[in-house]
């Protein structure tokens, strides 16, 4: 397979194009060549640029009914292409099938959520009267688009995430740059090739495969309004600092938590909480990286959990039991192990897991891990899982607040009372009542607070943020 980028509605770089750079993409599991890509260099991302800018005049006065049209073609398109797409996703980035192919779902749905926002009511009339200098006049606020979006995307959901940023972006008006990750490229820009295909204006819809560096040079571009951007905390507030006059939301790390009350449904809490941990490997930004249970029920949760972990079932991504599948790169597997050794040597309990193949790790779950340890105080982005007894809710919700990251966390509960007190008390973007934090419907808002991120995603939110306020005050008569 070989991707070429898009730019003003042109592909640059095929297989036999010298004049543009190629990158290699190998599978994580077992190390085949997926494919290559045309990799842009600046004067390519400088097009897609100018090829944004000069679009966004005609995109934003194109009807509304001509981009919702768009939307709901790119929707269908990707549901008739749905096992294709899920085999790119699982061979190229390791996503074990089943969950591979519940993203893509997730990303057709997302299409069409932004279509169906087009259908929704918007702007707001004021009454301006209630100042007597308002007599015969009429108040009026609406949203107008903002401008090109830059949106840069992760490896890890190189399709949904990617769709976040570009349904939202094409709903309201604006054109969009792609960045795909390094890993994950082949997704994104079979993505984009989609997109044109079913029928994007020119420039409207741009994706590129490019260095870092020339992606931050063209987030500080002028012509570059909006940046949506997903990755590492580092990266993302590095990127907030140098761009204080533009609207950047992020959307970082996490190590969410997961609280299993004394009146906790045990097997339940089991049953989603595996997954939860392990499911692609842990390498999901609201996968759950600390359990913390009532000291009344720990002996038995705990006894529960270790043997679901033993038998979750880990491995090669393209069967479709699946759940645990390879980490991304070797470099990450070496950091997780030495995470777990560093967890253990002070003094925590690996209770299962804790051994490597390849990049394939075990399911691991320590107990008692310190706070001053990486593993439990840094994101993971591993299959691994830390179990801690608590005796009050105030003492769990002081652990959960303590951490510098807050996207989301669960509550197993079935007290009403108790889910509306830990509502309230948790300092995170979202609180999941009955179920496991990684439960992200594409409709609601989605972000994190502290160092997790700034702004939100969800179709109506990221609508919201790629658009601004103007006020239109219209005198009706003399």
């Amino acid at each position: 397979m070989h991707r070429e980028l898009l730019i003003g509605g042109v592909f640059f770089g095929g297989p036999c194009d010298g004049s543009i750079g190629k990158t290699q993409h190998y599978a994580p599991y077992d190390g085949r060549l997926v494919g290559t890509a045309a990799e842009a260099g600046w004067n390519e991302v400088n097009f897609a640029l100018s090829s944004a800018h000069d679009a966004f005049p005609i995109w934003r006065r194109t009807p509304a009914r001509e981009r919702q049209g768009l939307l709901r073609r790119v929707a269908q398109a990707l549901r008739d292409r749905h096992e294709e797409l899920s085999q790119l996703l699982s061979l190229e980035i390791g996503k074990p099938i089943g969950q591979a192919r519940g993203e893509v779902t997730r990303c057709a749905l997302t299409f069409d959520l932004a279509a169906d926002a087009l259908s929704l009511p918007t702007g707001h009339v004021f009454p301006v009267d209630l100042d007597a200098r308002g007599d015969g006049y009429r108040g009026e606020v609406r949203r107008v688009p903002r401008g090109p979006v830059l949106a840069i995307v992760p490896y890890n959901w190189p399709l949904n995430l990617a769709a976040h940023k570009i349904a939202p972006s094409l709903a309201v008006g604006n054109p969009v740059i792609v960045k795909a990750a390094s890993m994950g490229t082949l997704s994104t820009l079979t993505l984009g090739r989609i997109i044109h295909e079913c029928g994007a204006p020119d420039g409207v819809i741009n994706v590129l495969n490019c260095p870092a560096a020339l992606a931050q040079k063209a987030a500080l571009d002028a012509r570059v309004p909006v940046v949506s951007f997903t990755g590492s905390p580092a990266v993302g507030w590095r990127l907030k600092e140098m761009l204080p006059r533009k609207m950047v939301t992020l959307e970082l790390g996490g190590d969410a938590s997961a609280v299993v009350t004394p009146d906790a449904d045990l097997d339940f809490a089991v049953s989603r909480l595996i997954p939860a941990a392990f499911g692609y490997a842990g390498q999901v930004c609201i996968s759950v990286q600390h359990i913390l249970v009532h000291e009344s029920r720990m002996e038995e949760f705990r006894a529960k959990f270790v043997a679901a972990a033993e038998a979750c079932p880990t491995g090669d991504p393209s069967q479709n039991a699946t759940v645990c599948g390879p980490v991304i790169r070797d470099e990450d597997a070496d950091r997780v192990m030495e995470w777990i050794a560093e967890a253990e040597a002070a003094g925590a309990k690996v209770l299962c897991g804790g051994s490597r193949t390849a990049r394939v790790i075990e399911p691991t779950v320590l107990e008692d891990v310190p706070a001053s340890v990486r593993l439990g105080c840094e994101e993971v982005f591993g299959p691994v899982v830390t179990l801690r007894a608590y005796s009050t809710s105030e003492e769990a919700a002081g652990r959960i607040n303590a951490s510098r990251f807050g996207i989301h966390a669960g509550v197993f509960t079935r007290d009403l009372a108790e889910a509306a007190w830990w509502s309230e008390a948790l300092e995170v973007g979202g609180v999941v009542i009955g179920d496991a934090p990684n439960l992200r419907f594409d409709a609601l808002p989605y972000g994190g607070v502290k160092e997790s991120g700034f702004g939100r995603e969800g179709i109506l939110s990221a609508m919201a943020e790629m658009t601004e306020e103007r006020t239109i005050i219209t005198r009706m008569r003399s």
